[in-house]
């Protein structure tokens, strides 16, 4: 049964145990690796919708009276279809959901699809905020998808994004994720800059890192991108490598895409989740880390994970801006889980525990 007292991040047990209580209902069963140790991966449905703009329904309507309004053209997605970039597109999910009133769930790109620049965001019936879901909601989702780089391949099935349940409060304080950092070194710093519960977390721009390799800049006017499939690609067909030049710093130019990688290795105890979230935007001209979520586990040492750095998907804004090495680029929110997960992040085969500087699972090896 799923656990009714404690307040927290719902982990893969209680996950399935909402499942098979009605709370989670879906058009076809599970896939066998959906269930993440802390999330739910979230499946496409059948079709895709080309939409005029992107929107919210407002606190009356369902998703699909506005979307009478504003849909251009259906795809069908059985066989597959290229979403362009430039288009938003609205999909609706194989879950739905039927939520106890003390569960309320929110949503995340998941790590592949924001290191491919695809910016995807949650929409419930009536609601006022993307990738939010109130407690006790009872209806269906769909994914807002707009790919920003590269034009994808997508299919009924494919997982783009992923969910979290919760129950009450379960962020941490600045005193807790401070004894925290005592107790787990959740980043390996000296002098951690804790505040607003959350721990900061900079950019990696030493030349001796990765061999002299900073990151990478994504290329324009590519091929496309099947997200189904691993470790299929080039990665000098859609991507420039960046190589150190001394300075210890990177101009980001105007509405490019950037992998980085964090100054910090970062650590995720078994009975706590992770989110990335912005720093500060005023304190520059760019955005950091669309993919936020990070499960119980990860860059633990008891399952690969040792040195885990977080991988950094950045895009400038409107002008060009310099990122300095060890400049604070987005901070760590760190929450308690309600049990702790069966299954931790790196015992699945999982892509990126113990990554340094990494793209997505679609391309192979840099040689």
């Amino acid at each position: 049964m799923v656990d009714q007292s404690r307040p927290g991040i719902l982990p893969a047990q209680a996950i399935a145990a909402l499942h098979e209580a009605g709370g989670i209902v879906t058009r076809q069963p599970f896939d066998d690796d959906q269930v993440q140790p802390a999330s739910l991966d979230l499946r496409l449905g059948r079709t895709a919708w080309r939409i005029r703009a992107s929107f919210l329904p407002g606190g009356n309507l369902a998703v699909k009276e506005r979307l009478d309004q504003l849909a251009l053209h259906k795809l069908d997605l059985r066989e597959g279809a290229v979403l362009e970039t430039g288009c938003v597109y609205l999909v609706e999910l194989f879950e739905r959901l039927n939520l106890p009133a003390d569960i309320a769930a929110s949503a995340n790109p998941k790590s592949s699809t924001g290191r491919l620049d695809v910016f995807t965001r949650v929409i419930a019936d009536r609601a006022r905020a993307f990738d939010a879901i109130p407690a006790g909601y009872e209806g269906p989702l769909y994914l807002e998808i707009s790919p920003r780089t590269f034009p994808i391949l997508v299919r009924a099935g494919s997982r783009l994004s992923q969910v979290r349940f919760r129950r009450g409060v379960s962020r941490l304080s600045d005193l807790e994720l401070l004894n925290l950092q005592k107790d787990e070194c959740l980043v390996d710093s000296d002098a951690p800059d804790v505040s607003g519960g959350g721990i900061a977390v900079g950019v990696d721009l030493a030349a001796s890192t990765w061999n002299g390799l900073l990151g990478f800049r994504a290329k324009r006017h590519t091929g496309v991108i099947d997200v189904d499939r691993r470790a299929a690609l080039d990665v000098e067909d859609f991507w420039e490598p960046i190589r150190a030049r001394g300075q210890g710093s990177l101009v980001l130019d105007p509405d490019a895409f950037y992998i980085l990688a964090s100054r910090e290795a970062v650590h995720v105890p078994p009975d706590f989740a992770a989110e990335m979230v912005p720093f500060d935007p005023l304190v520059g001209e760019f955005r950091v880390h669309y993919a936020g979520f990070f499960d119980p586990g990860f860059g633990d040492a008891a399952v690969g994970g040792l040195g885990a750095r977080a991988v950094l998907e950045v895009r400038s804004r409107e002008v060009p801006f310099i990122l300095e090495h060890g400049q604070i680029v987005g901070r760590l929110i760190y929450e308690r889980m309600s049990m702790r997960p069966n299954v931790l992040y790196g015992e699945l085969g999982s892509n990126y525990q113990g990554q340094g500087l990494k793209l997505s699972k679609h391309f192979r090896p840099l040689v």
